[in-house]
């Protein structure tokens, strides 16, 4: 059975100006990443090393009917926020993409008691990471067009509910560049206003995941996430959060996670295939026997663009999965149309 290290809590990943790589199950106080010395073979100016750095954080939230997808990224040289709602049933959907330039944002570096608002036209969002509390609050606000409805949401993700614990880790690209990521699987309590229909989300069926990362991410970026998450037939939450990239000694150093009864597991690294394309089945596997699925999409979500400096392919499909997980422990769990994303990413910027 795979085994990782869990590591002592730590203030920070860097010590000394040296990166510290590996597993924790409590956020760190500052992440910092410019404070590692050296990340590259030549000496740069601290400017140009923070245009290196990319950073976002992400939310994925389902009930029975709804899945809400929210991001906002800062990658230096422009800043996008996407919101994404879609009704499994009826296959109503809002999509939402605001696209910046260059890299106002500043995304917190502590998750203990930290704010992150940005307004433009048409746009409003607002994220409070207050894990001081156990609590993240997410508020949205997006004005109607002639082609698509209004929507507002506040929703509050609950850490003392159920105790989940969350995966924090920082993992190498080399000896000095790394990427670090914080994910957690929690209950959500909040409103929705979509299209004129008030919802309301309760804990009890509702589930989320959160997202924060930052890292040294190459020049030519690739990366595949895979996403599944819901209320266990126990009411328990149960989910994953599963990547495939370019860090390395992934045996050792990887972000994958599997959440069962409150109780983390961290899973090996897997192979991502898509035989016939990201719009086909995902087959997701490892060689230690926890993995074993299959994704197939039923929505999808494409993005990309090609300026002078940059360029960028996203495709995220929405779906469901199915298959077989095993815990630290060994006890198998049946994948039965677990609904989920997969995120295919190229960047090079």
């Amino acid at each position: 059975m795979y085994k990782r290290d869990i590591l002592p809590s730590r203030p920070s990943p860097v010590e000394e100006g040296n990166p510290i790589f590996g597993t924790w199950t409590k956020a760190f106080d500052d992440v910092n990443l410019l404070s590692i010395k050296h990340p590259f073979s030549t000496h740069l100016p601290k400017f140009i090393k923070k245009y290196r750095i990319k950073e976002w954080q992400s939310f994925q939230i389902q009930n029975d009917t709804y899945y809400l997808t929210v991001v906002v990224s800062n990658v230096r040289y422009f800043r996008i926020a996407q919101v994404f709602v879609w009704n499994k049933e009826s296959k109503e959907k809002l999509l939402f993409r605001k696209v910046l330039p260059f890299g106002a944002w500043k995304l917190p570096r502590s998750l203990s008691n930290a704010a992150f608002t940005s307004r433009s036209y048409g746009f409003y969002i607002r994220i409070h990471n207050w894990l001081d509390a156990d609590l993240i609050e997410l508020d949205l606000d997006v004005e109607p067009t002639k082609k698509r409805p209004s929507f507002t949401a506040h929703l509050e993700l609950d850490f003392a509910r159920q105790k989940t614990t969350p995966m924090v880790t920082h993992l190498p690209f080399s000896e000095r560049r790394s990427m670090y990521s914080f994910k957690a699987m929690t209950s959500v309590r909040g409103d929705l206003v979509f299209g004129g229909q008030h919802l309301s989300f309760s804990p009890e069926r509702t589930a989320g995941l959160f997202f924060d990362y930052k890292g040294f991410f190459p020049y030519r970026m690739r990366h595949l996430w895979c996403n599944g998450f819901s209320y266990h037939e126990d009411k328990q939450l149960f989910g994953f959060s599963i990547a495939e990239g370019q860090t390395r000694d992934t045996f050792r150093y990887n972000e994958n996670a599997l959440w069962f009864k409150g109780e983390l597991t961290p899973l090996p690294p897997v192979k991502i295939t898509m035989p016939e394309g990201p719009e086909s089945d995902w087959v997701i596997q490892d060689l230690e026997g926890m993995v074993d699925l299959t994704f197939t999409p039923q929505e999808t979500i494409r993005f990309g663009f090609n300026y002078f400096v940059a360029h960028s392919e996203y495709i995220a499909p929405f779906g469901v999965y199915n298959g077989m997980l095993v815990t630290r422990d060994g006890i198998q769990i049946p994948v039965r149309n677990l609904w989920g994303t997969g995120e295919k990413l190229y960047l090079r910027v």
